[in-house]
């Protein structure tokens, strides 16, 4: 009979310029080596889904950590519940750019020197975590992975920009250092399929190593269970491509 076991905790971690942050970190228990796996949380915080989906990892052989990006308004607007810790961040005109790299930079760096890491590391990312995915597979340094899971706001228009947010992602194509997986939904509308169309062509255009693939019938958050726009087939699905994904670059 083969050992299995786990541990799921709340850590501290540098992140950027140097600030600790709250972190989740669910690993498999044993000496390794393992791949590891930095999990953004999506729009609506760091909250009981995003920490459930990586002790799912923890159960695939990963070991993954997500960065709590909401936490300086946490602390600023004395809040414990993620929604309100997002309310906050929403009402700030969002997570800004430059610190939301810094923080995966320092996730990254923490995986990386890990006594029992492989020495790879990929980064997954849903809803606006989905943007945040291509940010980092552009920005951050040390990744050899990186999974979109329908992230919206990858394609602005000069309008939409913000201070918070002063460059388009897709502008930063150029600069895709990983292999990347999009999981999208035709139904949904941000990003809408016409905003992964015009992404793919970018991807092209560079010669980057993706696989985009769209499912029928599913709209925004189709892996969320829980909500309304859970869509069974694209879920399961979904999550044998990211197994294979993550199974392909990071073993």
């Amino acid at each position: 009979m083969t050992y299995e076991g786990m541990m799921a905790e709340v850590i501290r971690i540098h992140g950027h310029k140097g600030d600790f942050i709250e972190a989740y970190l669910a690993r498999p228990l044993g000496a390794g080596p393992y791949p590891s796996v930095v999990v953004i949380h999506h729009n609506p915080g760091w909250d009981e889904d995003v920490k459930e989906i990586m002790r799912k990892f923890a159960h695939h052989g990963y070991v993954a950590l997500g960065p709590n990006l909401h936490y300086r308004e946490k602390i600023a607007n004395n809040v414990t519940a993620p929604e309100d810790a997002s309310a906050a961040v929403r009402a700030a005109g969002g997570v800004p750019d430059e610190r939301c790299v810094g923080d995966i930079q320092g996730a990254v760096d923490y995986l990386h020197a890990l006594p029992y890491s492989n020495g790879k590391v990929g980064v997954i990312g849903y809803c606006s975590g989905g943007r945040q995915t291509y940010l980092s597979a552009c920005k951050v340094k040390g990744l050899s992975a990186a999974v979109d899971c329908y992230g919206g706001g990858v394609v602005m228009s000069p309008e939409q920009l913000t201070p918070n947010q002063p460059v388009a992602v897709l502008d930063m194509t150029r600069d895709l250092s990983c292999p990347l997986l999009g999981l999208f939904g035709a139904e949904d509308q941000r990003p809408s399929p016409t905003d992964t169309a015009r992404t793919e062509q970018e991807l092209k255009r560079y010669s980057k190593i993706y696989e985009f693939h769209t499912y029928e019938n599913a709209g925004h958050g189709f892996f969320q269970a829980d909500r309304p726009g859970y869509r069974q087939h694209a879920a399961v699905d979904g999550w044998q491509k990211v197994w294979a994904w993550f199974g392909r670059y990071l073993a």
